[in-house]
C-alpha cells in the first residue's frame, strides 16, 4: 500500500488518516479499499453531504419525485442546476470510462464491510451554492449560470491540462474554476469554508482512528484547518437576504400602476397605450421562454396571459403557473424518471424528457417574464414621460 496520497495526523489522542483521492482515477477507489481494510478504523468520513449521498446510493430516487411539489416549493431552478451538474459528471464518466464518485462509493462500501461508522463530512451543497450565490453579485450570478450551462452543452473533449486539474479538484471546483479566477471571493465559500467544515467533522468523528476519503485539493487546507476549532453552525448559516430586491420588486409594479392610472386620468388614450405596451412586452417574452422550452401550446398560452399580471405581484411568477400546466398536460411517466439520469447527458434529452422540460418551462418562462418586465417597464416610463411631461 502506497503512502504517497496518505496523510497521517495525530491530534488529541486520535489518529486521523486522510486519503487524497483523484476523482477521475480508478486507482483511487482501490487505494481507498486497501487503506480502510488495512487500518480497520472506527469511523470513515467521506466528502459527501446527505443530498449527494442519497444521489449516489439511491439510483432510482427520481421515481419518487413529486414534480408538482417541486414547482410549488419554488425549487425548480435548484433542481435544474443539480441536473446540470449531473450532466457534467455524466460527460466526464463517458470520456474517462469511470463512475463519478467511485472513490466515495468505495469508502461507503468499505465502511459497511469493516463495521466502521460512516460520517458524511461535507457541507450541504445547497448551503454552499447559497453562500456562493450571495457572494458574487448580479453579474457574477449570470456568469455562474452561463458557466454551468456551458459545461453541460459543450461537447468538446477534455484537454490534457484540464484532465490533470480534474485529478486534483472535485467536480464543483472544476465546473467553477474559471469563475473563481474572475471572482476571487468565490474561493471562500467553495474551498476555504468547506476545508474548515470538513476538518471539524473529521476531528469530531467517533473513535480513536478515523479514515477520511477526500479530494486531493482539500487535503492541504484541511491539514491547516484541523489544528483550529470551527463553528459548524456558523458555517451552515444561509446568508441573510437583502431587503433591497424585495423593495425594488414592489416599487416597480407600484410605479407602473401609478403611471398607467395617472395616464388614464389625464389622457385615456395614453393610458391605453401604456397598458398595451406593458402587456405586449411581458406576454411576448414569457411566451417565448415557454416556447423555447418546447412547452405545450396551452402552457405557452398560460405564460402569455398571466405574465403581465404576475409581474405586478412579486409573490407570484408566470413560470410557476406555466410549469404546473405543463406538468398537468404532460405528466411525467415512470419511463421519464427512469431515463432521467441518461437524458440529462444531452441537449436533446433535456428538452425531450417530460421532467426536465417542465423545469425548463418554469425557469425560461420566469426568465422571459423578468426580461419583459424590465423592457416593458422602461417602455412605459419612456412613453409616460414623452406624453405626459413632453
Amino acid at each position: 500500500m502506497s503512502e504517497q496520497n496518505i496523510t497521517r495526523i495525530h491530534l488529541n489522542g486520535k489518529e486521523l488518516i486522510l486519503i487524497g483521492t483523484a476523482h477521475v482515477s480508478k486507482q483511487s477507489a482501490e487505494e481507498v479499499k486497501q487503506v480502510i481494510e488495512a487500518e480497520q478504523p472506527d469511523s470513515v468520513c467521506v466528502e459527501l453531504d446527505e443530498q449527494r449521498y442519497q444521489s449516489i446510493t439511491a439510483g432510482n430516487k427520481w421515481k419518487d419525485m413529486d414534480i408538482f411539489k417541486v414547482i410549488k416549493e419554488k425549487k425548480a431552478t435548484l433542481l435544474l442546476m443539480n441536473l446540470f451538474i449531473s450532466s457534467f459528471q455524466k460527460r466526464m464518466a463517458k470520456q474517462f470510462d469511470i463512475k463519478p464518485g467511485q472513490e466515495m462509493i468505495q469508502g461507503i462500501e468499505s465502511a459497511k464491510e469493516t463495521g466502521a461508522e460512516l460520517v458524511l463530512a461535507d457541507r450541504n451543497i445547497q448551503i454552499t451554492f447559497s453562500r456562493i450565490w450571495h457572494g458574487v453579485g448580479l453579474w457574477g450570478r449570470a456568469k455562474l449560470l452561463m458557466s454551468i450551462v456551458y459545461s453541460v452543452f459543450n461537447n468538446e473533449e477534455i484537454s490534457e491540462e484540464e484532465l490533470e486539474r480534474l485529478k486534483t479538484e472535485d467536480m464543483l471546483n472544476t465546473m467553477l474554476h474559471d469563475l473563481t479566477v474572475s471572482f476571487p471571493r468565490l474561493k471562500k465559500p467553495l474551498i476555504d469554508e468547506r476545508d474548515q467544515y470538513l476538518a471539524q467533522k473529521i476531528k469530531e468523528a467517533p473513535g480513536d482512528k478515523v479514515v477520511a476519503v477526500l479530494g486531493a485539493a482539500h487535503v492541504p487546507g484541511i491539514k491547516e484547518q484541523i489544528k483550529q476549532d470551527h463553528d459548524l453552525d456558523r458555517l451552515n448559516e444561509r446568508p441573510k437576504k437583502s431587503i433591497a430586491p424585495s423593495i425594488i420588486g414592489w416599487m416597480i409594479p407600484i410605479l407602473i400602476l401609478g403611471m398607467i392610472g395617472y395616464a388614464f386620468y389625464t389622457n385615456p388614450s395614453v393610458g391605453a397605450d401604456l397598458t398595451l405596451s406593458w402587456v405586449l412586452w411581458n406576454s411576448a417574452f414569457a411566451a417565448i421562454g415557454a416556447a423555447i422550452a418546447f412547452g405545450h401550446p396551452l402552457t405557452i398560452l398560460t405564460a402569455l396571459i398571466l405574465a403581465p399580471l404576475t409581474s405586478l405581484y412579486p409573490l407570484l411568477a408566470a413560470g410557476w403557473f406555466a410549469g404546473l400546466v405543463e406538468a398537468y398536460i404532460r405528466k411525467p411517466k415512470v419511463a421519464d424518471f427512469e431515463s432521467l439520469s441518461d437524458d440529462v447527458y444531452s441537449v436533446k434529452g433535456f428538452w425531450s424528457n417530460n421532467v426536465t422540460r417542465i423545469l425548463l418551462v418554469v425557469v425560461l418562462t420566469n426568465l422571459g417574464s423578468t426580461l419583459g418586465t424590465v423592457i416593458g417597464g422602461a417602455d412605459v416610463v419612456r412613453q409616460f414621460m414623452q406624453n405626459i411631461f413632453g
